[in-house]
């Protein structure tokens, strides 16, 4: 299939990639626009998995009030640089991460950040459905496994579902801007706060 440049064009406004990336992605994808989208993002994680060792602190803390002022978020992400801190793609980012954590109500920031019992717990309450649903002990493991994940994939930030794209993880968000911005970006805490809930406490370090 011909590569045009009107596909490389859209692939570069979808991802923000650079135009010979995107042109190689395309033709590795034989121009199939999805595919290609793959390609990158898997390209990113790689990068990203270069920079995740290198130091970042500085970055940006960002708040978000909902308009009726009953949910609050208080966010802080880091990056390497100054620079960066205040590059507007990095601040648009941290906003959208806290609009997520207003809309998503994550526990967490990644589930290495869930204490041991809180696991536990699940697993054990996991268990008990899968035997009251009578299942096999080796398909009840998987049950049990795979609720586990959407456990995690529910309450912790990195993991949710992006609230304006369902096809993408909130984690893709951070790791498509490292590739784009070359350096480290950790979401490191954040609070949310909601009129009537119980006190609440910053999440993550």
């Amino acid at each position: 299939m011909e590569i045009t440049a009107d596909i490389v064009k859209e692939l570069r406004t979808k991802t923000g990639a650079g135009m010979m990336d995107c042109k190689r992605a395309l033709t590795e994808a034989n121009g199939s626009i999805e595919r290609a989208v793959e390609i990158l993002r898997e390209r990113g994680l790689s990068q990203a998995a270069k920079k995740a060792g290198r130091e970042a602190s500085e970055g940006l803390v960002d708040t978000y009030v909902h308009a009726n002022g009953r949910i609050g978020v208080l966010l802080e992400v880091n990056c390497e640089t100054d620079f960066v801190a205040r590059n507007q793609e990095f601040r648009a980012l941290v906003h959208e991460i806290a609009l997520q954590v207003a809309a998503g109500r994550p526990r967490y920031v990644r589930r290495e950040e869930v204490p041991q019992d809180i696991v536990a717990a699940e697993s054990r309450i996991y268990e008990a459905q899968a035997a009251n649903e009578g299942k096999p002990a080796q398909i009840a493991q998987r049950i049990v496994q795979g609720r586990l994940e959407k456990f995690y994939q529910e309450t912790c930030l990195l993991e949710q579902v992006y609230i304006k794209d369902d096809k993408k993880r909130v984690q893709d968000l951070v790791t498509e801007m490292i590739a784009k911005l070359g350096e480290n970006i950790q979401v490191r805490r954040f609070a949310r706060f909601e009129v009537g809930e119980e006190a609440g406490s910053a999440q993550g370090e």
